[in-house]
């Protein structure tokens, strides 16, 4: 086994030992399998100076985003103290701030042409997650107990941050959800028919309740069509839909409704987060919904939102062709010395 593959097997173990989910597991491992292949011996993968001079190296030369430098720092330094053992780690790296971007966003139409290019399975899974405003991993790791239809209300378990909270449930969705409900119940009671095991659950909840998880309310709401082997205990069960297979799905969506912006999964909160500024919904309250830690995250919508930004400005080129007639070509204007005249003032002219 080479020492990349040890290390990054190495940080995977201490990783679930230490509770981490395992997207952040595989993220941590394969930076620091990364950095080993890069170092090249097992004495320089634990130099906390060679780990130095790789992070300047991502900063400086390979010039990777902030968000980038930040996982990767975090993944040595979980490295160095978690793996390695090692009580104080201060790796000295000044991550370079890059500037923020405009996010990507789907009007109401365009909204409503990508759920109807959508199958069945992968349209709820939109509707939810443009109407609640959530992560695509929040979307997926719903279960049945989460959703309150009575009370209009979605719980996020463990979202980003390991916080919980609470958003919005459109009431336009109530039918459909319990409707998916009823049909997602058949399935389960054919799963405990034929004595499969329960769907996972998230920390020691499966030691302190060892049967919880073949109960209805911890079943997914959108379980994935087959069975699969969990990464972490190894048994065949039914896991929850995959994210990529929503991402996959929008993206063949966006090509057949003939949208031509780069849409991914993200956008759909995007977007819910800028038609909820549009219609007048505080920011405070946004940020809430949507547990940003910090209000500059979402106040980033505000150079978006096309009634609180620059986007909402009439152009004068709008009121330069509705004076002479609407013209929409680039021919050159039929327009008479007497027009110019009523349209730029007299005076004007008179200075040429």
């Amino acid at each position: 086994m080479s020492l990349e593959d040890r290390v990054r097997q190495a940080v995977d173990k201490v990783g679930a030992r230490r509770g981490l989910a395992i997207s952040t597991r595989r993220t941590y491992a394969g930076w620091a399998g990364r950095f080993a292949r890069w170092a090249g011996t097992r004495v320089r993968t634990k130099d906390p100076a060679w780990a130095r001079d790789w992070l300047s190296r991502l900063v400086s030369v390979e010039r990777v985003s902030y968000s980038t430098q930040k996982q990767a720092l975090n993944a040595l330094a979980f490295l160095f103290r978690d793996v390695c053992g090692m009580e104080e780690v201060n790796l000295e790296v000044r991550l370079r701030k890059t500037p923020k971007r405009i996010p990507v966003v789907l009007d109401i139409g365009e909204i409503a042409a990508l759920l109807q290019n959508l199958p069945e399975r992968c349209r709820l899974a939109a509707e939810v997650q443009y109407g609640c405003g959530l992560r695509v991993t929040e979307l997926v790791n719903l279960r049945i107990k989460d959703i309150d239809e009575r009370r209009l209300q979605v719980t996020v378990r463990s979202g980003k941050g390991n916080q919980d909270r609470v958003t919005v449930l459109p009431a336009s969705l109530v039918a459909r959800i319990v409707s998916w409900k009823k049909e997602q119940r058949r399935i389960y009671e054919e799963g405990r028919a034929d004595r499969l095991p329960g769907v996972a659950l998230p920390g020691a909840l499966a030691r302190k309740f060892p049967k919880a998880g073949e109960s209805w309310e911890w079943h997914w709401l959108l379980p994935s069509s087959r069975l699969s082997v969990d990464p972490d205990s190894g048994i065949r069960r039914r896991h929850h839909l995959h994210p990529k297979v929503c991402g996959k799905a929008i993206r063949n969506a966006v090509r057949a409704a003939g949208i031509e912006k780069r849409v991914t999964t993200h956008v759909l909160r995007h977007s819910f987060a800028t038609h909820l500024l549009e219609a007048g919904t505080d920011i405070r309250t946004i940020q809430d919904l949507l547990a940003n830690a910090d209000i500059s995250t979402t106040m980033i919508y505000t150079h978006v939102a096309t009634n609180v930004s620059a986007a909402g400005v009439k152009s004068p080129l709008d009121d330069c062709l509705s004076a002479f007639g609407e013209q929409t070509d680039l021919k050159p204007l039929p327009i008479s010395g007497s027009k110019i005249a009523e349209f730029v003032g007299a005076d004007a002219l008179a200075v040429q």
